[in-house]
């Protein structure tokens, strides 16, 4: 079995499979950033446990990081209950594309994955979208990665108007029917629903303006894109599994056989 685990901002995720590429199962813990080597192996020795999986029969794994203060932890965590270093995505990984990019150690490693994912799953040029902390939108043609663009998170937005509006409430998404929000709540949800698909419409089209072709695929991944999704013009396919299966295709590209 194959161990991938992907460390965000906000998310831990932690997903487990095959030796031919199978999902047994995938996971998701809060990030800690000041996660201890114990408190690593308690938290991967509990989800084992919970989806009733053996993590003596994990052989291998790959992790992902943002977070570069607790990749040390996992990486050692990993080392002890498999008995080797996990590849870490990163500069000097083999990834089978060809990636523009200036200083190539600024590219996230889950744009990265998510981009691998995409060239051997999606017809291209595809445009793939990572929905986390921040919104990364990635142009790929055929196995090169031609740029992205960077936009704030969802989050990020709802966090910053009730943080700065003294008589805005906190508030979660939720489908509207109307932009004419009558009351603070839904003029909260009905501006950054209506405003974040407006977004992400004006840059794919952008994307597609710079790079000279339009996408055959736009596919998005992550957390609060699926809510957005019917108020865009343009269609996106949503690809829960979509880094995970990245870090699986990775750690098998540079696995010694």
């Amino acid at each position: 079995m194959i161990l991938a685990i992907d460390i965000g901002n906000i998310r831990t995720t932690i997903a487990l499979f095959s030796e031919d590429g199978r999902l047994s199962f995938q996971s998701e813990l809060g990030t800690n950033p000041k996660m201890t080597d114990d408190r690593c192996a308690i938290d991967l020795m509990g989800v084992f446990q919970l989806y009733r999986a053996e993590i003596e029969s994990v052989r291998g794994s790959i992790l992902s990081s943002v977070v570069p203060p607790i990749t040390a932890a996992y990486a050692r965590t990993l080392k002890r209950f498999t008995g080797a270093l996990p590849l870490v995505v990163g500069p000097g990984l083999k990834t089978g594309l060809n990636i523009k990019a200036e200083i190539h150690n600024q590219l996230g490693s889950d744009i990265v994955a998510s981009a691998v994912a995409v060239s051997a799953f999606y017809p291209t040029p595809a445009i793939v979208i990572n929905s986390r902390t921040a919104v990364t939108f990635s142009y790929m043609s055929e196995n090169t990665f031609e740029g992205c663009a960077i936009m704030p998170g969802v989050d990020i937005a709802l966090g910053a108007l009730s943080h700065y509006g003294a008589q805005l409430p906190q508030i979660s998404i939720a489908q509207v029917n109307t932009p004419l929000g009558r009351n603070t709540v839904d003029s909260m949800r009905a501006g950054v629903l209506y405003g974040y698909s407006g977004a992400f419409d004006r840059v794919i089209e952008s994307l597609e303006e710079a790079a000279g072709a339009l996408a055959r695929t736009v596919v998005s991944t992550g957390s609060r894109t699926p809510e957005l999704y019917r108020y865009c013009r343009r269609e996106i396919r949503y690809d829960h599994d979509l880094l995970v299966k990245g870090l699986y295709l990775l750690y098998k590209k540079n696995i010694r056989h």
